[in-house]
C-alpha cells in the first residue's frame, strides 16, 4: 500500500503544471499560445527565459523530488525494493508531467521531468547527457533535436557508467531509460516529421 501511495503522490507531484501556471500569471493560455505544448520550451519561446528557466527548473525539481524524497516513504522493505520503489515514482512524476490531471491531461514531453528523475538516480550519466543536450541546441537551435538526443544517450550512459567503474550493469536503471528514451522520441514524432519536412522552428522567442 505505501508503494501505491508514493506512485500516487508522484504523480500528483508531476502533475503540477508550472508552464500552465506562469501563463496564467501572465494572462497567456499557453494550450493556445506558440507549440501549445505545455512544456518549459514553449514558456521561453512565448514569455521570455525570465519566465521559462524556472519554469523548467521547477520541471526537472519534480523527477528529482519523486525519486528522492517522495521514494524514501516505504524504506528498503517495500516489496519492490528501494531503486525499484524510486524508480517507479519517477516514471509516475513523469507521467503526471506528460498528462497532468491538473490540465485535463494534457502536459509537456517528459524530458525535463525525466532528467530530473535521473538526476536523483543516476547523476553523473544525467549530467553528461544534460551537457549533450546543451551543445545539440546550441549547435542546431532546435530544442526537440537536443531533447531526442540526449534521450537516446542516456540508457548508453547509464550502462557506461558502471562499465566505467566496473561494477555490475544496474539493469532496471538501464531498461528504464531505455524506456524514458523510447517515451521521449514518441512525443517528438510531430517534430521529427517538421524536421524532415524542414518547417521545424528553431529555438527563439516569439513573442513579449
Amino acid at each position: 500500500m505505501q508503494t501505491i501511495f508514493v506512485v500516487i503522490l508522484s504523480y500528483f507531484l508531476g502533475s503540477i503544471p508550472f508552464s500552465a501556471i506562469a501563463g496564467r500569471l501572465r494572462g497567456v493560455d499557453l494550450g493556445e499560445t506558440g507549440s501549445g505544448n505545455l512544456g518549459s520550451t514553449n514558456v521561453v519561446r512565448v514569455l521570455g527565459p525570465a519566465v521559462g528557466i524556472p519554469v523548467f527548473l521547477c520541471d526537472v525539481a519534480k523527477g528529482f523530488v519523486a525519486v528522492v524524497v517522495v521514494a524514501a516513504i516505504p524504506g528498503a522493505d517495500a516489496i519492490l525494493g528501494p531503486t525499484g520503489v524510486r524508480v517507479a515514482a519517477g516514471l509516475a512524476a513523469v507521467a503526471g508531467h506528460i498528462w497532468s490531471v491538473f490540465a485535463r491531461f494534457k502536459g509537456g514531453k517528459g524530458a525535463a521531468t525525466a532528467c530530473g528523475m535521473f538526476l536523483g538516480l543516476a547523476p553523473l550519466p544525467t549530467v553528461a547527457v544534460f551537457v549533450i543536450w546543451l551543445g545539440v541546441i546550441f549547435t542546431t537551435r532546435y530544442v526537440s533535436v537536443g531533447s531526442i538526443a540526449a534521450a537516446v544517450a542516456l540508457p548508453l550512459a547509464v550502462a557506461a557508467r558502471t562499465k566505467i567503474a566496473g561494477e555490475p550493469p544496474e539493469r532496471i536503471l538501464i531498461v528504464t531509460a531505455a524506456v524514458i528514451a523510447v517515451a521521449v522520441v514518441l512525443r517528438h514524432i510531430a517534430n521529427i516529421r517538421r524536421l524532415i519536412a524542414g518547417t521545424e522552428n528553431r529555438f527563439r522567442r516569439t513573442s513579449g
